[in-house]
C-alpha cells in the first residue's frame, strides 16, 4: 500500500536554508537555485550573511541563511514567509522560526539539538514538541548520523565528513521538490576535479539525503512546474557579477580598456574579484591599499584614456568623496559603484539598506554635481552598469551607480545579451591634427569637453583640483570665472535628462495614490501592487525610479495627477526629502524600514491600504 501523500503542485515555493556560517548554507542554497533555474523555473534568491566573520559556533549571531523563491510564474522577490525551513542547529531554528508559514515544512538536523546547543540559545525544552509547530510538517532527520554512515568508507577525516552535512540536507530537499540531482553531481565533479575524494564524499552525502526522503512515510512532497519564458540562453546571475559584466560590456562597446581600482569591502568585493578574472578581455584590476588609492588610480587611468571604474560601499564612498570632486572638476569619466549596506559607520556590513542616497547626491564639498542612477534587480545591474559607463564616457563626467546588498548578493535568471543589442558609446577623444587644443572648450554648444590623453604633442594641459579657467584650463581665482565653470558643470549634468528615458507609470495615469520606489525595492513593491490588484483594489498606481539625478523630465507631470505620493524606501526618508525639495507642490507621504532586511509584501500592502483609506 502506498503510504506517502500525493505530490502537491504549487505555482511557487519559498525555501530557506539556515545554519552556522561554516555549515555551507550559501553553497546549498546556490545549488538548489541553480538546479531549479536549469529545470526551467523562475528563481529569485536572498543570501543572508552574519556580520561576524566567525561568530561563536551555535549562536544566533553566527546564523547564515539563504532564501530562494522558485516559481512556474514570474517571481520578483525571494518571498516573505517560507514554505520550507531547513535548519542545521537550534540557533538557526530560533532565528528563523517566525518566518515559517503556518502549515509549512520544517527540516532539522535532530542530531545537533543537544542539551549544550540548546542552552546556547536559551532553549530549555524539546523544540519539536513546541505548540508553535502545531500543524507543521516536521522532518527531524538524523543528518549528522546519515552523513557519517554515508561516508564511513570514504578516505577523509572527521572534519571533512561533518562539512558534508549540508549535502545530506540538499539531497533531502531535492527529493522533497522532485529536483534532478545530476546538475549538482556535474558541478561537484568539475569543482573538485583534482580532489576526486571530496567530490565522491559530497555526492554520496547528497544521495544519502535523497534516499532518506524516498523512505519517508506520510510526508507530502511538492512540485513546481516549468515556467513559460522567452527563448534564449539564460544564466543565474547575482547583482555584483551583472555589474561587473555591464562595465566590461561598456568598455568593449567604447573600444576602451577597462580599469577597476578598488579596495575590498562588503558587500562590493565580488565586483573587484569578477573583473580580476577577465584578463582575457583586456581588463585591468588593481586591489589598492585603501579606498582613496582605489579611486585615485581610477582617475589616473581615466586621464590616460582608459574606461575607469571603482567599487565600494557606504563607508568607502565617504572616503572617496574628495577624489570624486577631483574627477568632477577635471571632468574625467569614471564610474563609481556603491553597493549600499546598513549604516552609519561600519553599521550592518552584510545587510541591505538604501541610506547612501543623500551622500551620493550631496556628499562632497562645494557645488559638485554628479549623475546618480540606481539598479533595481540582480539582473538589471548589467543594464545600469552599462548605462553608467555610457553616460560617463559620452558626457565626460563621473557617474555614481547605486546598488545594494540585497540585489548585489541575490540572484535571478538573466537572458544573456549579444553585444549587437547594446547601443553604441561615443567617446570624446581629441583627434591629432585638429586645431589648437583648449581643454575646457565645449563641444558644439554643449557643456562637454574633449578628452586628450598624455603623449599627444600640442595637447598638453594642466590637471588638478584647483579651479580651471574657462576654455583654456589654466588655474583661475577670478570670481566670475568660478561662476561660469560652476554653471557649466551643472548644465552638463542637467543636459543628461535629454538622454535618459521618460518615467513610466504602472497602472492608471491618475488617481488617489501613486506609490514611488527606487533601486532595489522594485520587486517587493511590484509584487505588492500585483496582489492588491488581484484583490480588486484600485485608485493606486506605481512608478519606480532608476535615474535619480537628473530625474526624468516628465516626473513632475506624473506627480501632478495623483492626490498622494507614497514614497517607500529602506532608509529614514531620503528620496522622500529629495523629491519634496525638487517638486514641493505635491502631497508626499513616506513608508520606511531600517532593519537590515527588505520590505515584506504584507508591510507594503498595509501601508498602501492605509493611504487609500486616508
Amino acid at each position: 500500500m502506498d503510504t506517502q501523500k500525493p505530490i502537491i503542485e504549487k505555482d511557487h515555493v519559498v525555501i530557506k536554508f539556515a545554519g552556522d556560517s561554516g555549515d555551507g548554507m550559501q553553497l546549498t542554497g546556490s545549488q538548489f537555485s541553480d538546479t531549479s533555474a536549469l529545470m526551467g523555473n523562475e528563481v529569485v534568491t536572498f543570501p543572508d550573511y552574519p556580520a561576524e566573520i566567525r561568530a561563536p559556533k551555535g549562536t544566533i549571531g553566527g546564523v547564515s541563511g539563504f532564501q530562494v523563491n522558485v516559481g512556474k510564474t514570474e517571481v520578483n522577490t525571494p518571498g516573505d514567509y517560507v514554505d520550507v525551513l531547513v535548519v542545521m542547529n537550534p540557533a538557526a531554528l530560533k532565528a528563523n522560526m517566525h518566518w515559517l508559514k503556518k502549515g509549512g515544512t520544517l527540516i532539522a538536523d535532530k542530531d545537533s539539538f543537544t542539551e549544550k546547543n540548546m542552552e546556547k540559545v536559551g532553549c530549555n525544552e524539546n523544540p519539536f514538541e513546541s505548540p508553535d509547530l502545531d500543524g507543521m510538517q516536521v522532518i527531524a532527520a538524523p543528518i549528522t548520523t546519515l552523513t557519517s554512515e554515508a561516508l564511513a568508507d570514504v578516505d577523509i577525516d572527521r572534519k571533512e565528513v561533518l562539512r558534508s552535512r549540508n549535502m545530506v540536507a540538499l539531497g533531502l530537499v531535492y527529493w522533497l521538490f522532485q529536483r534532478d540531482i545530476s546538475y549538482t553531481e556535474d558541478h561537484l565533479r568539475e569543482k573538485f576535479a583534482k580532489k576526486t575524494t571530496i567530490a565522491d564524499a559530497n555526492i554520496a552525502a547528497m544521495k544519502a539525503g535523497y534516499n532518506y526522503g524516498e523512505n519517508l512515510q506520510y510526508i507530502r512532497a511538492y512540485k513546481v512546474n516549468r515556467a513559460k519564458i522567452d527563448k534564449g540562453t539564460y544564466r543565474n546571475i547575482n547583482g555584483n557579477i551583472a555589474t561587473a559584466w555591464g562595465l566590461l560590456a561598456a568598455a568593449e562597446k567604447a573600444n576602451l580598456q577597462l580599469f577597476l581600482g578598488s579596495y575590498p569591502i562588503t558587500p562590493a568585493s565580488e565586483i573587484l574579484q569578477e573583473i580580476s578574472y577577465r584578463k582575457d578581455l583586456g581588463a585591468i584590476s588593481f586591489q589598492a591599499e585603501d579606498e582613496i588609492a582605489g579611486i585615485a588610480t581610477s582617475i589616473g587611468a581615466a586621464f590616460t584614456g582608459k574606461f575607469a571604474c571603482t567599487s565600494t560601499s557606504g563607508p568607502g564612498l565617504a572616503l572617496k568623496s574628495e577624489a570624486i570632486n577631483l574627477a568632477i572638476i577635471t571632468e574625467l569619466p569614471i564610474v563609481i559603484v556603491d553597493v549600499q549596506r546598513g549604516g552609519p559607520s561600519t553599521g550592518l556590513p552584510t545587510k541591505p539598506e538604501q541610506s547612501d542616497l543623500l551622500q551620493a547626491l550631496y556628499g562632497r564639498n562645494g557645488d559638485s554635481p554628479i549623475p546618480v542612477i540606481a539598479a533595481s534587480s540582480p539582473s538589471n545591474c548589467f543594464r545600469f552598469a552599462f548605462d553608467a559607463g555610457k553616460i560617463a564616457l559620452e558626457n565626460m563626467t563621473p557617474v555614481l551607480l547605486l546598488t545594494d546588498g540585497f540585489i548585489a548578493n541575490g540572484s535571478k535568471p538573466w537572458k544573456i545579451m549579444s553585444m549587437d543589442e547594446l547601443p553604441e558609446i561615443k567617446t570624446r577623444f581629441k583627434k591629432l591634427g585638429d586645431e589648437t587644443y583648449m581643454p575646457y572648450a565645449r563641444l558644439d554648444g554643449t557643456m562637454i569637453r574633449e578628452w586628450a590623453v598624455p603623449g599627444m604633442k600640442g595637447y598638453e594641459h594642466r590637471i588638478g583640483g584647483l579651479e580651471k579657467m574657462a576654455v583654456t584650463g589654466g588655474v583661475s581665482y577670478e570670481p566670475m570665472n568660478h561662476q561660469v565653470m560652476t554653471d557649466e558643470r551643472f548644465k552638463k549634468v542637467e543636459n543628461i535628462q535629454e538622454q535618459i528615458p521618460l518615467q513610466e507609470v504602472d497602472g492608471e495615469e491618475k488617481g488617489k495614490v501613486l506609490v514611488v520606489g527606487w533601486g532595489g525595492t522594485y520587486g517587493h513593491i511590484l509584487t505588492a501592487m500585483q496582489e492588491l490588484r488581484e484583490e480588486g483594489i484600485k485608485d493606486v498606481s506605481y512608478t519606480h525610479f532608476n535615474y535619480i539625478y537628473p530625474l526624468p523630465k516628465n516626473t513632475n507631470e506624473i506627480f501632478s495627477k495623483f492626490d498622494k505620493i507614497l514614497v517607500c524606501e529602506l532608509n529614514n526618508g531620503q528620496f522622500f526629502g529629495y523629491l519634496r525639495s525638487v517638486f514641493p507642490e505635491h502631497n508626499y507621504q513616506k513608508f520606511n524600514k531600517i532593519q537590515g532586511y527588505p520590505f515584506t509584501i504584507g508591510e507594503l500592502k498595509s501601508a498602501i491600504k492605509n493611504q487609500l483609506e486616508g
